[in-house]
């Protein structure tokens, strides 16, 4: 028991978990009541949106891609809403136009990195851009809001005690994606294609269809951030949820999970979910602007992909040290028996 314990506090999920506990005591001391439901609600509902997209890159980066427009998506879904409701369509017909068209776009996406060929950098840089001048276009330089109070209530009022509907989506999708990651053909598959899609494809893997599966479910959950963010702001500008996609990103990376892919976790994944967002407060708390908080989030960043490899390079290292010097051991000498042992064997 020991031994497992000993093993997981060693693994990146064990060295995530004694971080928290760091950020945590810090928070806890300068912050009275830090540990209530109501502080800990808050604490995720100024970064929920975020959480909500981190587990569906969690897929993107393994699978060995990446999506640098889910934050542009957010940006045109809730733009889309925002538009058709403006324009006298019923709120819950905008709604689902903005998720399908945030499926859509990510079905797109998928298109061009699977079945195209092209690179997912260079795709979803594209859709980075015009998913956000989409959005420029829809509402211009504008605040749109007016929503209806049911639908802003979504996002501001708790559903359940002090549970908004992010907050308890969050939890069902966090649940729902470490069940499909972990213990499932699509979560397996994905991680085979991270590993090598070559080798993926050559065993019979339908390396297309999962990879636009997961540019789909990206584009949609991204859609879905979206319009909640919409409910819990009230408002919509072009600008809406410019630059997450730092903070998503390295989220990911500093759960272990591998740029490379093929390599992580959704639990590692959560608890640095929970670590950037008990760090984000503990900035505030000490008094740190929003530039320089955004500047250490980039660090962490740097360091999420830099520290597994060189912890990767250093255990190589040590590999074939071990094996240099186990080739290099003298044999053990062969004692030949005297002609009196033989003589009495």
């Amino acid at each position: 028991m020991a031994r497992e314990l000993l093993r997981r506090l060693r693994s990146w999920e064990g060295l995530l978990f004694v971080l928290l506990l760091v950020v945590l005591a810090y928070n806890i001391a300068r912050v009275p009541n830090f540990l209530t439901v109501t502080n800990q609600v808050n604490l995720f509902q100024l970064g929920i949106e975020k959480a909500i997209v981190v587990l569906v890159m969690t897929f993107v980066i393994i699978s060995g891609e990446i999506d640098l427009s889910v934050a542009s998506m957010m940006g045109l879904s809730a733009a889309t809403a925002a538009y058709l409701f403006q324009s006298g369509v019923p709120m819950v017909v905008a709604i689902l136009v903005a998720l399908a068209v945030g499926a859509g776009f990510g079905l797109i996406n998928g298109y061009f990195v699977a079945v195209v060929g092209l690179s997912s950098l260079a795709v979803t840089l594209a859709g980075y851009v015009g998913f956000r001048g989409l959005a420029r276009l829809l509402v211009q330089d504008n605040s749109v809001g007016g929503f209806p109070e049911w639908f802003t209530d979504l996002g501001q009022k708790g559903l359940v005690g002090p549970l908004t509907l992010s907050i308890l989506l969050f939890f069902i999708l966090a649940i729902i994606g470490t069940i499909v990651l972990h213990f499932s053909g699509l979560g397996r598959l994905t991680y085979v294609i991270g590993n090598s899609a070559a080798v993926a494809r050559y065993s019979g893997v339908s390396v297309v269809r999962t990879r636009l599966i997961i540019f789909t479910m990206s584009g949609f959950i991204s859609a879905l951030a979206g319009v909640l963010m919409a409910a819990r702001l009230g408002a919509v500008r072009a600008s809406t949820a410019e630059g997450f996609e730092l903070d998503i990103i390295t989220v990911v990376l500093l759960g272990g999970v591998s740029i490379f892919g093929g390599v992580g976790s959704m639990i590692g994944v959560l608890l640095s979910t929970y670590l950037v967002l008990n760090l984000r407060n503990g900035l505030v708390i000490a008094g740190v602007t929003g530039n320089t908080q955004t500047g250490i989030i980039g660090l962490l960043l740097i360091l999420s992909v830099l520290v597994p490899n060189l912890a990767n390079q250093a255990r190589e290292w040590w590999r074939r040290r071990q094996a240099d010097a186990n080739a290099r051991a003298p044999a053990e000498p062969v004692v030949e028996p005297t002609r009196s042992q033989a003589a009495s064997g």
